[in-house]
């Protein structure tokens, strides 16, 4: 049941377009006449998969009277969208520092990530989609800094899998035994051969799809989401790439905690594990059966393995000054 690191596809155009489309405007799905209504704020990738797991809860004793508002979109904009005070019960990032942007509003508690997943409730790995049949035969990060080849990634000023793309690519080279200078040079580098970053993950898929571009960079769920959706593409798996880490939290705000712990907690049960294996997301709790092996990467690393995000998120995406600031400003894109 393993996944090879290129797989074939045939499966999205018009999927990709409704997603992006729900994402912008949110959604609602209700399960009863009566009863608690909560409201699930997400970064734009998962959708598919929280649709169907919240219709799995509905199905619960604990459900049963529980309805659903819906906003989905880049996961820096909800994040921040949050503490400026959009209604949220449930919360679920790209990446752990726009749930700490909420901690340190008192919006999430502070012990939000001490569980036994750290807060996190799925996993993947950033890996390079390319066209069907890879013909421009990219490999590796080496072959992504090669001139005329046209890299499709978010805007990590916006978008947390953009960040988890930059820190892939930096992190490849330290992990090859380059020195810091080497990792900011591969990324000034990269960047150069950028010529458009969407504002979330799903936005740079449907970019990509749409025809642009010769790779993407991207959350392996989100190329298994293309596969499923129709489009014509393969994906490599790199021997080196990172972790990635999805975190939720119930907020500190909810009017109805008690009933957003319970999603929660049925969100790390097995069977809303197996819908986000289903969908692509390697899930974070054992036993769990899905239709794809997920290969592990002789060179995975971790967050952690670059310093965390506490330091990388200044060191890297301060918008007043930072190395991605200073890479983004000498292409000419603003990081405000």
């Amino acid at each position: 049941m393993r996944v090879p690191k290129t797989l074939p596809v045939h499966l999205l155009g018009i999927a990709i377009v409704a997603a992006v489309g729900l994402s912008a405007c949110g959604s609602t799905s209700t399960s009863s006449a009566a009863g608690v209504q909560l409201s699930l704020v997400a970064y734009s990738t998962p959708q598919a998969a929280y649709e169907q797991i919240i219709s799995a809860f509905n199905a619960t004793t604990q459900g049963k009277k529980i309805t659903f508002t819906q906003s989905y979109g880049a996961s820096g904009d909800q994040s921040r969208a949050v503490v400026a005070g959009l209604d949220a019960d449930y919360v679920a990032f790209s990446l752990e520092p726009d749930v700490t942007r909420l901690v340190k509003a008192n919006l999430v508690a502070a012990d939000w990530n001490t569980s036994k997943y750290a807060g996190n409730v799925t996993d993947s790995v950033v890996v390079l989609v390319v066209r069907k049949g890879n013909p421009k035969n990219i490999k590796g990060w080496a072959d992504l800094t090669k001139p005329g080849i046209e890299v499709i990634t978010a805007n990590p000023f916006t978008s947390g899998g953009a960040r988890w793309n930059v820190m892939a690519a930096y992190g490849q080279v330290i992990k090859g035994g380059g020195t810091q200078a080497d990792g900011v040079a591969y990324l000034n580098a990269l960047f150069a051969n950028v010529p458009v970053q969407d504002d979330s993950a799903r936005k740079s898929l449907q970019t990509f799809t749409s025809g642009k571009g010769d790779v993407l960079l991207a959350y392996e769920n989100e190329a298994i989401f293309a596969q499923q959706n129709g489009q014509d593409i393969d994906y490599v798996v790199p021997d080196s790439t990172i972790l990635i880490e999805n975190p939720s939290a119930v907020t500190t705000s909810s009017k109805h905690p008690e009933q957003a712990k319970a999603f929660l907690d049925f969100v790390l049960s097995p069977t809303a594990q197996t819908i986000f294996a289903k969908n692509g997301y390697r899930p974070v709790i054992d036993g769990i059966t899905s239709p794809y092996d997920f290969p592990t990467p002789s060179g995975l690393f971790t967050i952690a393995d670059l310093g965390g995000w506490t330091d990388v998120s200044k060191n890297f995406f301060d918008p007043k000054g930072s190395i991605m600031a200073d890479v983004e400003t000498k292409i000419g894109v603003s990081v405000g």
